[in-house]
């Protein structure tokens, strides 16, 4: 637990330096593009979201019209509504960081040479989806967005409450469905794949959005409560309680609190009363008022 807490603060502490910030949300876009330029296009495949459209798009005028667009205008064009949302409901400093990712993986995309490292489409769509999800997941760890669907995904989450990415990955799947019926179904399916594994990569890295139960039995309850609000600023419930093995009255704290917080809130508990019962269990969605650390 103490291990996370400090990876947890040493993330913090990287993005309150804006050049390191900047510098590291560059090498997740030039992540981005090399992945692009490599297994993507090596495979023929549609990574889904603003990258999957504009790549299908480029695909669609070279075939059907043999006319070779710019991926970095038909990105831009597609990216103009989701920036719209992230300046109006999300954060300007947040959407302008994402910006400055969009625009810098569109140009290192044009100008960045293609490379096959393998043509095993199976190995291409399985690694090509675990560098997609951590460039992705290295952006949204400094406060920044891929762009596209992922400015949606962040806007229902912090209007809703609720891991939205299972939803983004279904949208994206209609997309593919669509290449399938105008192309190949075997590049529709391998691309189905490769976002399966970059949205698991993305939920195994980044867990702002998803949330956790703590159920604390401890004979320390309002200390407890305060440190839980100290770290989280979410507040606790207390119940009283029976504890049958020593009848015995004892405490229960309830709390709910953002999976990447959850670490420093069991370490603070347990430096709080070394004796605590401490129950976590993964919560699927909250309904009512729960606290997001606002985006800047």
């Amino acid at each position: 637990m103490l291990k996370s807490s400090t990876t947890e603060e040493r993330i913090s502490h990287l993005k309150g330096n804006m050049l390191i910030r900047i510098f590291i949300i560059a090498l997740a876009s030039l992540l981005m593009a090399v992945n692009i330029n490599t297994f993507v296009h090596t495979g023929g495949l549609l990574p889904g979201g603003a990258t999957g459209l504009s790549l299908l798009i480029q695909e669609v005028a070279l075939k059907m019209f043999n006319i070779n667009l710019s991926y970095t205008l038909i990105n831009v064009l597609i990216n103009a509504i989701p920036i719209y949302i992230g300046f109006k409901y999300i954060g300007k400093k947040f959407t302008l960081l994402s910006c400055g990712f969009i625009l810098l993986t569109a140009v290192l995309k044009d100008i960045l040479p293609l490379y096959v490292i393998t043509e095993d489409i199976l190995l291409i769509s399985v690694f090509g989806g675990l560098i997609n999800g951590a460039a992705i997941s290295i952006c949204l760890l400094m406060d920044a967005t891929s762009g596209g669907t992922d400015f949606v995904a962040i806007y229902l989450s912090e209007r809703r409450g609720i891991d939205s990415f299972n939803v983004i990955l279904l949208i994206n799947a209609v997309i593919l469905i669509a290449a399938g019926l105008m192309f190949s179904w075997d590049k529709a399916l391998y691309s189905i794949i490769f976002q399966v594994t970059s949205t698991g990569t993305i939920h195994l890295l980044y867990r702002k959005y998803q949330q956790v139960t703590l159920f604390i039995v401890t004979n320390m309850p309002d200390e407890i409560s305060s440190s839980i609000y100290k770290i989280s600023n979410h507040g606790a419930t207390v119940i009283n309680a029976f504890g049958s093995y020593k009848h015995t009255e004892r405490t229960i704290v309830y709390s709910v609190v953002s999976n990447a917080e959850s670490a420093r809130v069991i370490s603070a508990v347990k430096e709080t009363d070394p004796n605590a019962f401490i129950n976590v269990m993964k919560t699927d969605r909250v309904v009512g008022q729960f606290y997001h650390r606002p985006t800047d």
